[in-house]
């Protein structure tokens, strides 16, 4: 169905289609924002344990831990897009990993940016539910709706982004630096590139959104709530990382 050209790659059409023979409860969306929160606490748990880490002078355990978060995050989300039906298992794992990572990353920035910007963090995790709550009414209200040409769009700018990223990293093996794309530049090609991908970050809520109210209305069994869930985390993420640069950036702008 056309309906599932998303720009969320752990969201797709073909993975729902598979599922849709599989006998038993059907998928609801309240089934699946219970599971997302229940997914968001568990991050919250991982993020708290390395943050206390950072504060308790204890550096080195947290960035063990956030390095395991980095690897492991990665591994358990290529494993949940390739095997959904592991998400049940391995959704809160991630979390949990994703909770390391995101706990110690924020507590250095957030020490960091302890003179210029207090209360970064917070301003940044309320930033990100205040976007996606504004994101989710435009969606719920039919506001913005997730057409044809929407999607299209949608897609070549996520694939644009990934590129980016894929050729900054290359790059960097290389010792070859994009200075516009370090979190210390505060240039306006690099302000502008990041509220580019935020913004783009924030918009595919509302194609995650569509996946799992077409999800449940096409009967996919109970355990695809674990694997929505995990896609609408995995976004929410990366609007956070994306909303907490751009704070950074214009703290870095105001020396």
């Amino acid at each position: 169905m056309a309906l599932f050209q998303s720009g969320n790659p752990t969201l797709s059409e073909k993975i729902f289609s598979k599922s849709i023979d599989a006998t038993g409860e059907t998928m609801t969306v309240r089934g699946t924002i219970n599971k997302f929160g229940f997914l968001l606490f568990m991050v919250v748990a991982g993020a708290v344990y390395t943050w206390n880490l950072y504060y308790t002078a204890q550096q080195q355990t947290m960035m063990t831990f956030f390095w395991v978060g980095l690897i492991g995050g990665l591994i358990t989300a290529i494993v949940i897009s390739f095997k959904p039906n592991l998400a049940k298992w391995l959704a809160p794992a991630y979390a949990i990993l994703e909770g390391f990572v995101i706990g110690g990353f924020s507590a250095i920035i957030n020490d960091a940016m302890a003179k210029n910007y207090p209360g970064i963090i917070m301003q940044a995790v309320g930033l990100t539910f205040g976007v996606a709550i504004v994101v989710f009414l435009l969606y719920n209200f039919r506001i913005i709706r997730p057409t044809q040409k929407f999607k299209a769009v949608m897609i070549t700018a996520i694939s644009g982004i990934f590129l980016l990223y894929a050729v900054y990293w290359i790059l960097a093996i290389f010792h070859v630096n994009m200075p516009f794309m370090n979190w210390g530049d505060t240039s306006m090609l690099g302000l502008g590139i990041n509220i580019f991908v935020a913004v783009i970050a924030a918009l595919s809520l509302i194609l995650d959104f569509e996946r799992i109210e077409v999800g449940a209305q096409m009967g996919a069994p109970k355990q695809m709530e674990w694997y929505g869930a995990f896609g609408l985390l995995v976004t929410l993420i990366w609007l956070y990382i994306q909303i907490l640069k751009i704070l950074s950036r214009f703290a870095g702008r105001r020396n």
